[in-house]
């Protein structure tokens, strides 16, 4: 396609809480990794979430298979929240992220 953007990398801090299943949500969780996994994204799981990187359309087709696949295992209603990050300037991973501040 004449013109076309290249692709938009991200870095996304995704917390998925299903809702009308009790308090842990552990099995959940293990799924959304899964999902992840078999999606072939880098990502870290940390206390209260996940952060994820890598092209916007995998990530967020990975966010909403976490979706389909929490429902699928009975969860009635589902509250996510997702901080997103992008930059055009240079390329960036999560660990440039973690290194950089660590060098300080």
């Amino acid at each position: 396609m004449k013109g076309s953007l290249p692709k938009m990398k991200v870095i996304v801090d995704l917390c998925v809480v299903p809702m009308g299943v009790g308090v842990s949500v552990r099995k959940y969780v293990t799924e959304c990794q899964k999902v992840l996994q078999e999606a072939g994204l880098h990502h870290q799981l940390h206390a209260y979430g996940t952060n994820i990187e890598g092209e916007w359309d995998d990530v967020f087709a990975a966010v909403k298979q976490c979706h389909e696949r929490v429902h699928a295992m009975g969860a009635p209603r589902i509250t996510t929240s997702i901080k997103v990050g992008t930059r055009t300037d240079r390329e960036q991973s999560m660990q440039d992220k973690i290194d950089s501040v660590a060098r300080k």
